[in-house]
Order: structure tokens, then sequence, then C-alpha cells
């Protein structure tokens, strides 16, 4: 738990990053772009370091929406180099925490790509209000 913490905590400085590295290309697609090359770069050290195999017959078997998730990650990369300078880190990731919990509640009531079904219930729809609320709360105050 304390690592998924460090890795939503790390989400910020990123955006800040990448911000700024938007402004130096002058472009925040290229920033984008060169973000992920940076980190696929990374990622491929890694793996090639840790000598991890690869199931090419389990891709090959795959269905083709599966891939979306690079796609999603390429509008998230993109979009927030684009809000966190207008909005500010604490109303960009309020929103995007918010986001988030609504769409989680939804997959996990419905059993959509998670392993184990959990219905909502009236707690966990005021867990998200209360973060809608601290959304609204940074907005205005």
């Amino acid at each position: 738990m304390a690592l998924t913490l460090l890795a939503g905590a790390i989400l910020p400085i990123q955006a800040g990053l990448n911000t700024r590295l938007g402004k130096a290309a002058d472009n925040p697609v290229w920033a984008s772009a060169l973000s992920f090359i940076v980190g696929s770069v990374a990622l491929f050290a890694y793996l090639l370091i840790t000598r991890q195999t690869l199931s090419w017959a389990g891709l090959k078997a795959a269905p083709a929406h599966i891939w979306l998730g690079g796609l999603m990650g390429a509008y998230y990369v993109t979009f927030i180099v684009l809000a966190f300078p207008r909005l500010g880190p604490g109303l960009t990731f309020g929103l995007i925490v918010a986001g988030q919990m609504i769409v989680s509640l939804i997959l996990e009531h419905n059993n959509v790509l998670v392993e184990q079904q959990t219905p909502v219930n009236p707690m966990r729809i005021l867990g998200v209000a209360l973060i809608i609320a601290g959304v609204i709360i940074l907005r205005r105050f």
C-alpha cells in the first residue's frame, strides 16, 4: 500500500516535469511523446537487466481492445501537460482522482475489467461524494 501511495504521490511531480518539458519544446504533444520514449527506454532496459519473459502466444490470442490502454495513457499524459498549468496541481489531480473513483465504482459494480465484483453501497458512494466535495472546495477556496 505504501508503494501505491508513492506511485500516486509522484504523479503531480511527473505532471510538473512534463509541463516544463512541454514549455521547453513549445509543444505539449511532443513533451508527452518524449516522456513516453524515455519511459519506454527505461522499461526495456529493466526488462533486459532482469531477463523477464514474454508470452507471444498470449499476446496473439488477446482481444484487440486491450491495446487501447496505451492510447488512453497517451491521452492522459498529454491532457495533464495541458491542464496542469491552467488548473494547478491540486485541482488537476483532485479531478483526476474523482474521475478515477467514479469509473472504478462502475467497473467494480458491473464486474468489468476487474478480478472481483464489489457492489456499490452507500459507504462507497459517500467516499466518492467526499472526494467530489474536496474538488469543489479546492476550486472555490
